[in-house]
């Protein structure tokens, strides 16, 4: 996709099968969503294609691609009750007064709105918007099912049950769901898939779990949670493994294809342990912060590799600061990147 000479999306190629969610994540920017848009109509791409159930539909306009979309702002029409809003699309397609008010009661039953049909958007909290706009997405029963930040007007406790509930009916249902989040807790929680988008283009695709343990370079391993990034030394590969030098310590990684040399870890906060001064294959290190957030301890840890990120989880005493502390490594949450 270009707008004169800036191309938003660029050379980007994916598959999203039948009954998958599959989220497009990436920071503000990266073309994530002007991707979520040509994917609808909304923007016609400059190039390549864009197939649907195996039918090209690259230069047909929305109203013709059998998609619904369900925006971040919900677009809901304030005038209209919610049995209104959810039967507008078949009404305007020119279905019967009836037949579009029993596909909108069904949908709004499936989403949790029944009772709810002669009430106005006003009315409504944050969390019933947003189902009334996926009843009314749903309502003609689209091929593919679109998402754009469709959370990101909620608070942090609605956030997490809404998805919940979008992830059961995506399930439930057997949707094809293309979502837009810059939320990396989001993705991971809801999707099949991530794609995650960096300046316009795919920086690497897999489930979640892929993602987070085995990100393909450091924008990955920073954007998918939290992640100590740190330049380190291959000493030796063998067998597929290889033998890190992490500062003083050294570990034993997948070598995922890299040679000896300079080259990069990605080190989740979870994964450093701290233990008592003097253990052996351990980073020295000194306690710089530690703050408690209920069922954890976010510490910060200065080292002969810098300040490192730790994560402790189910320890109630604050660890003092100053205090000496020895930084072991856990078996995972360690992965080998490229240098650059």
């Amino acid at each position: 996709m270009r707008y004169g000479a800036v191309t938003a999306v660029d050379d980007v190629s994916f598959t999203i099968e039948a009954g998958k969610l599959v989220t497009l994540l990436g920071p503000s920017g990266c073309g994530k969503t002007t991707t979520l848009r040509m994917i609808a109509g909304l923007e016609i791409a400059s190039e390549g294609q864009i197939l649907i159930g195996g039918k090209d539909v690259t230069k047909l306009s929305a109203a013709d691609r059998d998609v619904s979309m369900v925006f971040q702002s919900y677009a809901l029409f304030p005038h209209m009750s919610v049995l209104e809003n959810a039967a507008y699309g078949p009404t305007v397609k020119g279905l019967g007064k009836e037949q579009a008010k029993q596909m909108a009661l069904e949908k709004l039953a499936l989403v949790g709105l029944k009772g709810f049909e002669n009430r106005y958007p006003s009315e409504l909290s944050g969390g019933q918007q947003q189902r009334v706009a996926v009843a009314r997405a749903l309502v003609l029963e689209p091929q593919v099912l679109l998402f754009d930040e469709p959370l990101s007007n909620l608070d942090a406790k609605l956030r997490r049950r809404v998805r919940e509930e979008i992830r059961e009916l995506q399930q439930d249902l057997n949707l094809t769901v293309a979502y837009v989040t810059h939320d990396q807790e989001e993705a991971l929680a809801v999707s099949d898939r991530i794609i995650v988008m960096s300046n316009a283009r795919i920086a690497q695709e897999g489930a979640p779990r892929d993602l987070y343990e085995q990100p393909a370079n450091a924008f990955v391993a920073d954007f998918i949670g939290d992640a100590n990034l740190i330049d380190v030394t291959v000493k030796a590969v063998a067998d597929g493994r290889a033998d890190v030098g992490i500062g003083s310590a050294t570990v034993s990684l997948p070598a995922r294809g890299l040679g000896t040399g300079p080259a990069k870890v990605a080190i989740r906060p979870e994964a450093l342990l701290l233990g008592a001064v003097g253990q052996a294959g351990a980073l020295p290190g000194t306690i710089r912060k530690c703050a408690y957030l209920g069922n954890h301890l976010d510490i910060m840890v200065e080292t002969e590799v810098g300040e490192l990120f730790v994560v402790q989880y189910g320890v109630r005493d604050l660890l003092e600061q100053g205090a000496p502390v020895a930084v072991s490594f856990a078996k995972s949450g360690v992965t080998l990147i490229p240098p650059l």
